[in-house]
């Protein structure tokens, strides 16, 4: 453990360095070729798809504004974090509630605008085990071992954290696989005895899913699970859009292996935010073009797609309404270096 922290830490100060040396070299002015402004998103899922639809987002918005973005994929969520806070007037980021909160703490990041998800401006944290586990009650969880993305993760460990802890539930070993689709294959696989993942609402034809109903309302029993032609998981008729269904390709039965045991209370949706020193003009104008890019086509290649974050769309938000997660930390008296070591 102490080796993985310090390498965490170093990892994360070499980002740092680079980040103020690339700041540093910049001679241009925010958004020209010399001196691009610099999008961040947290590794959730695989970074090459995350890589391939943010240059998609970068073209939309070069393209409507005339600026020049680069993207980045840091390793971690306290690499973003900390790259953001190294370009304080450069940088802006996708990033959940857990790390937006730590961001804000430590270098007075910004919240600007939140994911909607088709319709939700909430999601939740999914625990997940195999079907054939003994696990069926919240207390079996109980000195069993935990997959979960990243220490940062709000859905995939912060919130989980709290409700374990609330219920006096001390989980055994514990496995930091890197990411959601990660956690879904170390459960699937048999390597984590349970995980805790994302859970967005399944789309359940003639019928919107609610708080409160099962997250699973189908029987497998009577209805197949599928890859449809569309490339998307269905059970019947209803198609899967938690976590499992980003492991689809190379597990296309995972909804046949793997049940959602529960759901967390719910959750406020990941940030867009900027840096604290970003330019208020050059923040409107960016945007402006973001919620036109939103209504296009080429949303749903991009942070749209339900092999990034899903995104349907975004809405405006405030800083207080991230206050439930500041309560979550203060619970469990978590600090930034508990989350991220170092």
């Amino acid at each position: 453990m102490r080796t993985r922290i310090v390498v965490t830490f170093l990892l994360s100060l070499m980002l740092c360095l680079l980040a103020v040396n690339i700041v540093a070299a910049q001679d241009g002015e925010l958004g020209s070729e010399s001196n691009p402004i610099q999008v961040y998103f947290v590794p959730s899922v695989e970074a090459q798809t995350i890589t391939t639809g943010g240059e998609v987002m970068a073209a939309a918005l070069e393209e409507a504004t005339g600026l020049n973005f680069e993207v980045f994929v840091p390793t971690s969520y306290a690499a973003t974090v900390e790259a953001m806070c190294a370009a304080p007037s450069a940088s802006m980021g996708f990033i959940p509630a857990a790390g937006y909160v730590i961001a804000s703490n430590r270098c007075g990041v910004a919240v600007e605008a939140a994911a909607v998800r088709r319709g939700w401006n909430v999601y939740w944290a999914a625990y997940i085990v195999r079907r054939d586990s003994d696990i069926y009650t919240f207390g079996d969880l109980a000195g069993r071992s935990w997959a979960y993305p990243d220490a940062g993760s709000t859905s995939g460990f912060i919130v989980p954290s709290v409700e374990l802890a609330a219920a006096g539930i001390e989980p055994g070993e514990r496995v930091e696989a890197g990411g959601h689709n990660q956690v879904v294959q170390a459960v699937y696989s048999g390597e984590a005895e349970f995980g805790t993942t994302f859970f967005s609402p399944p789309v359940v034809p003639g019928a919107a899913w609610r708080i409160g109903d099962n997250p699973e309302p189908y029987d497998l029993t009577v209805d197949e699970s599928r890859i449809a032609e569309d490339g998307n998981l269905f059970v019947g008729d209803i198609r899967i859009l938690d976590a499992r269904a980003n492991i689809r390709e190379t597990a296309p039965d995972v909804v046949d292996q793997v049940r959602i045991l529960r759901l967390s209370a719910p959750i406020p949706n990941d940030t867009l935010s900027f840096g604290p020193e970003f330019p208020a003009e050059l923040k409107a104008q960016i945007m402006e073009a973001l919620y036109a890019f939103a209504q296009t086509e080429a949303w749903g290649t991009s942070i749209g797609s339900e092999d990034f974050y899903g995104w349907s769309g975004l809405a405006s938000i405030t800083d207080a309404d991230y206050d439930p997660v500041r309560l979550q930390f203060e619970i469990l008296g978590l600090t930034e270096t508990d989350v991220f070591g170092g």
